[in-house]
């Protein structure tokens, strides 16, 4: 049986510090360079980006766009793909040398899993390793019961672009994407393809996600140009999503439970940019608390409903402004005193790199 062939497709945006990186850290794969292609979506960069990706031609192939946004790259991408399997890279991210050995491994060993994803690496700007951020074993997920959906909600984050490898089978099943999803695209075709055939999550850190100034999904909450296609993105996928995954079968309960997390972030996403109104604001945070705590202290409860009755009388934007404020100085170190809830059980083992 022949190994499939396999296309990388790397989507940048002004990503002239860090999109070298990336595609040499797909050249130096310990995996043969005749069975795969690298592809890099250029989403209308206005830095060097252009000349530094074609220095690697012809075994990398330049695809140059208007700027449109992650779904948009993905529609405009990955029709040109040749490959069985497509893994997925953000510009801005790299990969350890064994990734695309260790997962297309997975893909042979599984033919009926539709995708795989892996733990990761957290770097600051430089490239300096600051978290190591795993799922606490291996898993398998296909959305079949409530057990495995609470499962899927904490390893999203193992399936984001840069972790996150899909059958072309699975991905002809979804496309075209909303092209909405400005950001957060990864998400949607992540959730789609385990609702479609199942994933696998490795417990290994196989990929390097960066923080930095310009990233498009990670930003301070002054930033208000990418607050609001973050906005978009958010309202797009809380619309979306929900009738696209019970299409694939999955049942009403699942759905709700996972349309839930993105129903409360585009809600606040909404609110904090001052459209709503005070008990709207009272309505999420009450979804917010009890979907994330499933016990908490009296004290802690008391705390709650006073928060509530802030949020009551409160205009949204101020309210949220005034939320991020207290979430940046670590004030919830305070609030410990008088108890703290008990979260859902993670699946997440994140711990500071050696």
């Amino acid at each position: 049986m022949s190994r499939p062939f396999v296309s990388v497709l790397i989507d940048t945006y002004n990503h002239e510090k860090f999109i070298e990186q990336a595609i040499s850290s797909v050249l130096e794969q310990n995996f043969p360079a005749s069975d795969f292609e690298i592809l890099v979506v250029d989403d209308g960069s206005t830095d060097r980006t252009p000349e530094l990706v074609k220095k690697f031609a012809p075994r990398v192939a330049y695809l140059p766009k208007a700027n449109g946004g992650q779904a948009s790259a993905f529609n405009f991408g990955i029709p040109q793909c040749r490959g069985e399997i497509i893994a997925f890279l953000d510009g801005d991210d790299w990969w350890e040398a064994n990734k695309l050995a260790t997962v297309i491994a997975e893909f042979e060993s599984h033919s009926e899993i539709g995708a795989v994803g892996n733990g990761l690496y957290e770097v600051d700007e430089a490239g300096k390793r600051l978290f190591l951020n795993i799922p606490d074993r291996r898993y398998s997920c296909h959305l079949r019961d409530m057990e495995e959906a609470r499962h899927f909600l904490e390893l999203r984050s193992f399936l984001g672009t840069s972790r996150l490898a899909i059958r072309r089978a699975v991905l002809d099943c979804i496309l075209p994407l909303p092209e909405d999803l400005l950001v957060e695209a990864d998400e949607f075709l992540a959730t789609l393809a385990v609702a479609l055939s199942g994933c696998i999550v490795l417990d290994q850190p196989l990929t390097s996600y960066r923080f930095h100034s310009g990233n498009q999904f990670q930003y301070t909450t002054s930033d208000e140009r990418r607050r609001k296609r973050r906005a978009v993105s958010l309202v797009c996928l809380a619309k979306n999503l929900p009738l696209r995954i019970r299409a694939a079968g999955t049942s009403d309960e699942i759905v709700r439970f996972l349309a839930l997390p993105n129903w409360i972030d585009a809600s606040r996403s909404r609110l904090s940019l001052g459209s709503g109104r005070p008990w709207e604001t009272v309505r999420v945070e009450r979804a917010a608390f009890r979907h994330a705590y499933k016990n908490a202290s009296v004290g802690y409860q008391l705390f709650h409903v006073a928060v509530l009755a802030v949020a009551a009388i409160t205009p949204p934007k101020l309210f949220y402004r005034a939320r991020d404020w207290y979430a940046a100085r670590r004030l919830a170190r305070v609030r410990g005193i008088i108890g703290t809830p008990v979260p859902t059980d993670s699946l997440v083992v994140r711990k500071a790199s050696s």
